[in-house]
């Protein structure tokens, strides 16, 4: 495999630094995007990993050589990014590895208006030239060299996040939010200080990309526990938990006790409801089911999708979709140039509390229905084999294959998806009770740990 092929994911390029990612793979995505993007200036941001700066000086320079001009927003947030992309309708390009340890970086890319690029979707090309530069056949320099300028989008982007809620719902109100030294510590401050009833505190605040405190992925449970424990000994109404790039947030209530990404999305999905009548919502197939019940519960359409963003924000153009929501708890906007916001989703579910006059604990319980497992993560062999081993041994229940395996078992169903960088299956599984639960990943998990087995010994 060429270095690019071990970096370039299904939906954006991650790696280690410097030896998979370094100064001259950055220089030739430069020259990749410029070729692909096919536009006179992108904007170009970074998250605080020390290694950003170097490499986004080198992208830089590739994408000038091609003669496309570099709009350069400094350090940001992915979804300050994408407002960017959004508002200057040009491609972007992002440095950032979002929750992954200090010694990675990546580059989550965009065209105008902050439209998704995955790997079918324009990905691959930027890497074709991109290998063809790396292996010395670069493109001709343009006669004129692209120019690169700096802007600070910081306050506007502030401003865009508090359009979408009505700041009288929310507060008095405490917030405590954990932005484990990524860039929540910059773009938290600058939009709640737009809050005049919230009175806030913030957790590990200083941008570092060496992460001192605790790794910057709150899907973890063992990363939102200072944020946990703080909420309780601080009387705070609620907490967030961002991850390094703060595109993702997940909420803590004031008993200190998680909602799942699938809580999230059905009381956002309600949210938009209300402002929207009749809205299409999308949620990706490893939500829980209680997310499509409570939009048709409410007069809306659920659409569900696979998961991850690309696919996700392709699915709310063509649908007109106002909000998506994703189990990993990232959230989408029609308004957000359908892109996902970490702090929106704050706001929105901020607003949810105040507008309610009752406790998170309280507004969060007709979204929970079921008992869910969690992703369960198995490492096997071939993936494939296994999955159309399990498929047919469930061949009497209702299957379908959106995005790996979903299997609807009354009342439990489970999908299983590969990796797309790792070699392990993927297990979600949701039931009626815990008890059903428990007994249905038990199932399943010593099927695949069998099945595992017998493919690997082949």
């Amino acid at each position: 495999m060429s270095v690019l092929d071990q970096i370039v994911k299904a939906y954006d390029i991650r790696g280690t630094v410097p030896d998979q990612l370094d100064a001259d793979v950055a220089y030739a995505l430069g020259v990749g995007f410029a070729t692909f993007a096919s536009a006179d200036e992108v904007v170009i941001a970074r998250d605080m990993r020390p290694s950003g700066p170097e490499l986004v000086d080198a992208f830089s320079r590739g994408v000038m050589e091609q003669g496309v001009d570099v709009v350069d927003i400094g350090l940001a947030s992915t979804d300050l990014m994408y407002y960017a992309s959004g508002v200057l309708d040009l491609p972007g390009a992002m440095f950032t590895a979002s929750h992954n340890p200090a010694g990675y970086n990546g580059v989550k890319l965009c065209l105008a208006g902050a439209r998704p690029i995955g790997v079918d979707t324009g990905l691959a090309d930027v890497q074709a030239v991109a290998e063809r530069v790396l292996d010395g056949d670069r493109p001709a320099r343009a006669a004129t060299s692209g120019r690169r300028t700096e802007r600070d989008l910081l306050d506007a982007f502030a401003d865009h996040v508090v359009s979408f809620i009505d700041p009288t719902e929310i507060g008095p109100m405490k917030v405590v939010a954990d932005t484990a030294n990524g860039m929540g510590g910059l773009v938290v401050p600058a939009v709640f200080e737009r809050l005049e009833r919230v009175e806030l505190e913030l957790m590990y605040p200083e941008l570092d990309g060496t992460f001192p405190n605790h790794p910057a992925d709150p899907l973890q449970p063992a990363n939102q526990r200072d944020l946990r424990a703080r909420v309780v000994a601080g009387g705070f109404d609620l907490g967030l938990a961002f991850d390094g790039d703060a595109d993702r947030v997940f909420v803590v209530d004031e008993t200190g006790s998680g909602l799942s990404g699938s809580t999230t999305t059905a009381l956002l999905a309600a949210a938009t409801l209300r402002q929207h009548p009749g809205a299409t919502i999308l949620h990706n197939l490893i939500c829980s089911r209680a997310v499509a019940e409570v939009v048709t519960e409410l007069g809306g359409r659920p659409v569900r999708t696979k998961v991850g963003h690309s696919f996700i924000k392709q699915v709310m153009a063509e649908t007109g979709a106002e909000f998506g929501g994703e189990h990993s708890a990232h959230y989408y906007f029609a308004r957000n140039f359908n892109a996902d916001s970490g702090l929106i989703a704050s706001l929105m579910v901020m607003a949810e509390v105040g507008r309610s006059g009752q406790s998170l604990s309280i507004v969060r319980k007709p979204y929970e229905r079921y008992a869910a497992s969690g992703e369960i993560n198995t490492e096997v062999t071939d993936a494939h084999a296994v999955i159309e081993r399990i498929s047919s041994m469930y061949d009497g229940c209702e299957q379908d294959r959106l995005d790996g395996l979903t299997v609807e078992c009354g009342s439990w169903w489970f999908n299983l998806r590969p990796s797309n960088t790792e070699p392990l299956l993927r297990l979600n599984l949701e039931a009626d009770d815990r008890s059903a639960c428990d007994d249905g990943v038990s199932e399943v998990l010593a099927q695949i740990t069998s099945l595992a087995q017998i493919t690997s010994s082949n």
